[in-house]
């Protein structure tokens, strides 16, 4: 099975003691989707918990939204986050 990544924005902002990363949506994503997030020193892949736009929880969000994502490792500003889509 391959496995291919679409870019769907980069960190704005990493609220360390939230463990929450901040980013512009460039694609749709919902609770449930696999993310990577790669940059010069993170590289992590995990599946979204939780989502959050304008402070409110969210099952999904669309292109161009302002979104809060809870991360399980440091996120830093400018890294890139993939959504992973698994295909045949």
């Amino acid at each position: 099975m391959a496995v291919k990544e679409k870019k769907i924005g980069t960190i704005d902002h990493y609220y360390s003691h939230l463990g929450v990363a901040t980013l512009t949506l460039e694609d749709d994503i919902k609770v449930g989707d696999t993310i990577h997030v790669k940059g010069r020193t993170s590289d992590f892949t995990q599946k979204v918990e939780s989502l959050q736009v304008e402070h409110k929880d969210v099952a999904s969000a669309k292109k161009g939204d302002g979104i809060g994502l809870k991360v399980v490792d440091h996120g830093r500003t400018h890294d890139t986050v993939y959504k992973v889509i698994e295909g045949s």
